[in-house]
């Protein structure tokens, strides 16, 4: 057992403090440039460096945009229904990748209209770049000692001072190796070969959607939410569904197509 005693802020300037969560964004921005560069300088590949430039900007918007919005609405409809304004309050923090996702996408669409490229032809280049950044955002969970799981009396439960006396499940810990690491190594070796149009953005969304749905069977509930039904059911759960069922479908109808 450990107790959770790290800071979350990287570096302080007084008025200036920069936290580690906000650097684990860069890190994931920065990777996703860094290999699309590698992508769009082999031979064939359609796109340019300056494209894949302006791609990570959009795509940052999306995310921060996307990703504030879902957090809002899936997760506080209630005080957002009672207080709009708050949807702008982003200094207090809360993101939800949900959210991002829809973000994402729609930055793709905007995107590959104005490039000429189609909506999957974006995201099919896309997906391999973002797990990375994934992963980097769960360590920044967890150095902020945030999302923590479920009680456990393994030797590998962490206490973290905000979540109580008990150990928990690092479950921070196990999203950064599966939507990280293993989607990462899965999609990069996967998207490295021709593949039919659809076949690598579905095959995202159904390992994400799996990987996100077994976690959050050790994953502390949202407090205000608890389960949404079953007694086991939770909110990303939920959210994870839809993603797997897209995920069969366009994997399915790309080989099919293929």
């Amino acid at each position: 057992m450990w107790v959770h005693d790290i800071n979350p802020i990287a570096l302080d300037l007084g008025p200036l403090q920069i936290h580690w969560y906000g650097l684990m964004y860069l890190i994931g921005f920065a990777a996703a440039w860094w290999l699309g560069v590698r992508r769009a300088r082999l031979p064939g590949s359609g796109w340019t460096e300056e494209q894949i430039s302006d791609l990570i900007f959009w795509g940052a918007m999306g995310v921060v945009l996307g990703g504030r919005m879902g957090y809002v609405l899936f997760y506080h409809l209630d005080r957002f229904l009672q207080d709009p304004l708050w949807l702008f309050a982003v200094w207090e923090g809360g993101m939800s990748f949900h959210g991002g996702l829809l973000g994402v996408i729609a930055a793709m669409y905007l995107f590959g209209r104005k490039h000429g490229k189609s909506l999957f032809t974006m995201t099919d280049f896309v997906a391999p770049l973002v797990p990375i950044g994934l992963g980097a955002g769960r360590i920044g969970n967890f150095i902020g000692g945030e999302l923590w799981g479920r009680v456990t009396d393994g030797p590998w439960g962490v206490v973290f001072p905000r979540g109580g006396d008990l150990p928990r499940h690092p479950s921070q810990l196990y999203e950064f190796a599966l939507e990280g690491l293993v989607l990462f190594v899965v999609l990069w070796w996967f998207s490295s070969k021709p593949r039919p149009k659809m076949a690598v953005s579905g095959l995202f969304l159904l390992l994400y959607g799996l990987f996100r749905s077994l976690v959050e069977f050790v994953r502390e509930p949202d407090a205000h939410l608890q389960f949404i039904a079953f007694e086991w059911l939770t909110m990303g759960q939920l959210l994870s569904l839809p993603m797997i069922l897209l995920g069969m479908f366009l994997v399915g109808l790309a080989y099919k197509r293929g």
